[in-house]
């Protein structure tokens, strides 16, 4: 493996593991055994670092959400975009629990991740028209179904910051994948009066799989 690649692995298991903020380069650079100037000498920052990470984990999103355009779409293409989507958020969740410190420090950043959400909502546009098409959920009017992108979005980019203030019980606590694969219970539930009679209990099923479970209660 390339030493550039190297770095780009180490940093984002480092950034997952410890929050972005609580890893330097000098860290990086001790976790793979080299030194600062050899990190350097590939690349110039922790921004440029991070924002390298990003565009691995854009291509990546863009590759789950290349939506057929030749045929209707199933209930099982559903699953395959949910579950694509979570896992993908879980390789990079250090991504979206630091978003708005991340984006507020890299005008590059900022730019290139407004231009992904937008790419986003057209994809998730375009999976309801499948659905519609492949009669899982009934036809929307173009304003109603971008309304629904847009929750939908909302649900999945906020998911991890609601695990973590609302859910967590200590601060330093991170998500594991079922809690937030738990998500598409939520995504899901969006989705359930627009749902046609036909498909409604095969979604309902694949909704139940993925319910959250109760959060524990302290006892005083």
């Amino acid at each position: 493996m390339k030493t550039r690649d190297r770095i780009l692995l180490s940093a984002l298991e480092l950034f997952n593991e410890r929050g972005e903020r609580n890893v330097t380069t000098n860290h990086i650079a001790a976790f793979l055994g080299m030194s600062p100037g050899n990190l350097y000498y590939h690349f110039r920052s922790k921004s440029d670092i991070i924002y390298r990470i990003f565009q691995e984990y854009e291509k990546l999103v863009d590759f789950y959400l290349d939506i057929p355009r030749d045929r209707p779409l199933t209930v099982a293409d559903l699953t395959f975009y949910l579950e694509s989507v979570f896992d993908g958020f879980w390789r990079y969740r250090f991504f979206h629990r630091d978003l708005e410190f991340l984006l507020d420090n890299d005008a590059r950043l900022r730019r290139d991740y407004r231009d992904f959400t937008h790419r986003c909502l057209n994809a998730i546009n375009r999976v309801f028209d499948g659905l519609a098409d492949g009669g899982v959920i009934k036809p929307q009017p173009e304003e109603l179904r971008a309304a629904m992108s847009l929750n939908v979005w909302l649900v999945i980019t906020n998911w991890m910051a609601f695990l973590k203030t609302a859910e967590a019980a200590e601060p330093a606590r991170n998500p594991t994948l079922n809690q937030l694969r738990q998500g598409i219970y939520q995504v899901l539930t969006l989705e359930l009066p627009y749902l046609t009679a036909e498909f409604r209990d095969s979604v309902l099923a694949l909704r139940e799989k993925y319910r959250p479970e109760p959060p524990d209660v302290e006892v005083a």
